[in-house]
């Protein structure tokens, strides 16, 4: 009989060796152990789910709806969101065959990838990103590449950088605007020149527009509305941010037949069908959410001004974020890196952010920080900060 005893590490596939852990994550863990701390940390609305949308969720449940649904979902949501869709940005899509409802935004790009990539395929993506862009692409067997974006172009993806990073092995390219973590957007003109790099070389585009409400200067070009787009692009969305719907879990896929036939059989292996009382409230915030979208898009704004003001204000060079709930400032003037920044400021000031390197290499030197959070919670984070940064100011 064997007795050598061997780490249970030797079972872990080597694809799954390969993902970095989250580098969010210990700085969530940390808040839990520290008193007195303000979260500029976690992107989610300070805002509840508003009460209709909750009341039909409720009733859902008490009519006894609580099966599963279609694997592409209800097909009332898959209605209604056809109609928003065409009523905000002139897409069609057949709810039928087009639109799958899957358990959150991040179950969307999970499945996209994984039904569009064959293993060694790439992936062009800004940098930096959404941090689940580079696991969820290594997960799906491919490859990530990285394509650096700056503060000097609104930190908005490039045609020319794009091109320049195709190989014979590009399947795809990955966008994620309004963005998370810069709050950079892309105009119609920007989406158009990548459109026609996604043409020239025959790529598929996944367009994760899951802020695409939350937009402050100029309007949401929606991707697969532009000429020639809807046949290659794979389009994401969500209803977490826009109706304070974060712990429902609720997503959608919306692609052309062949395409959200195979993303649909991904979902219906590994979720089956998203949760139902979830759809039935989503149909509820397509149909009485406006109001409070747009209260809560007035509101976002305000405090964008507030925070992108005060951080310039204390010597912190931010750039406007134009869309989503995230302000991106530089804190090179510290002369720390992005991780000793967010460690010391959560030790000294007890302010919570979360470092730039999470989001890709080209996101050192910066510090996200999420405005979700309230109006005077923002003004005293930003006294915190000011005084950390008067201290440690190198300049």
């Amino acid at each position: 009989m064997n007795t050598v005893s061997a780490s249970p590490e030797r079972f872990i596939s080597r694809r799954m060796q390969s993902v970095p852990p989250s580098g969010i994550r210990k700085f969530f863990d940390l808040l839990s152990t520290i008193e007195d701390v303000i979260s500029l940390g976690v992107g989610e609305p300070d805002y509840t789910t508003p009460e209709p949308i909750c009341r039909a969720a409720i009733e859902s449940i008490e009519r006894g709806d609580t099966h599963y649904t279609s694997n592409y979902g209800l097909l009332e949501l898959r209605e209604k969101l056809a109609e928003h869709l065409f009523r905000l940005y002139g897409v069609r899509y057949d709810p039928r065959t087009e639109i799958i409802i899957t358990s959150g935004s991040s179950e969307a790009f999970d499945i996209a990838l994984r039904a569009l990539l064959d293993p060694g395929d790439e992936v062009l993506c800004a940098d930096p990103c959404y941090v689940a862009y580079l696991p969820a692409t290594l997960m799906a067997g491919g490859n990530f590449v990285p394509v650096p974006t700056f503060a000097r172009n609104d930190f908005r993806l490039l045609a020319e950088d794009v091109e320049a990073a195709i190989t014979p092995r590009t399947k795809a390219i990955l966008l994620g605007y309004p963005s998370n973590p810069t709050g950079a957007t892309m105009g119609r003109e920007d989406l158009l020149a990548i459109g026609e790099v996604a043409r020239k070389h025959d790529l598929a585009v996944i367009s994760d527009e899951l802020y695409d409400r939350m937009t402050y200067v100029g309007q949401h070009t929606c991707f697969s509305g532009l000429p020639g787009m809807h046949g290659r692009t794979v389009l994401l969305g969500g209803f977490s941010k826009a109706y304070a719907m974060t712990g429902w879990r609720l997503g959608w896929v919306a692609a052309p037949g062949p395409l959200a036939e195979a993303v649909m059989k991904v979902h219906q292996y590994v979720m089956m069908s998203a949760p139902t009382a979830s759809q039935y409230a989503a149909i509820a915030a397509i149909e009485h959410g406006e109001a409070f979208v747009s209260e809560m898009v007035t509101e976002y704004d305000r405090r964008r001004r507030l925070i992108v003001d005060g951080f310039r204000a204390i010597g912190l060079p931010t750039f406007e974020p134009k869309g989503a709930f995230y302000a991106f400032p530089d804190v090179s003037v510290t002369g720390m890196d992005s991780v000793t920044f967010s460690e010391r400021l959560l030790a000294e000031e007890r302010v919570a952010v979360v470092p730039g390197s999470a989001f890709g290499a080209h996101g050192e030197g910066y510090v996200r920080a999420c405005y979700a959070s309230g109006y005077e919670q923002i003004e005293r984070a930003l006294e915190r900060i000011g005084r950390f940064v008067q201290r440690n100011r190198h300049d």
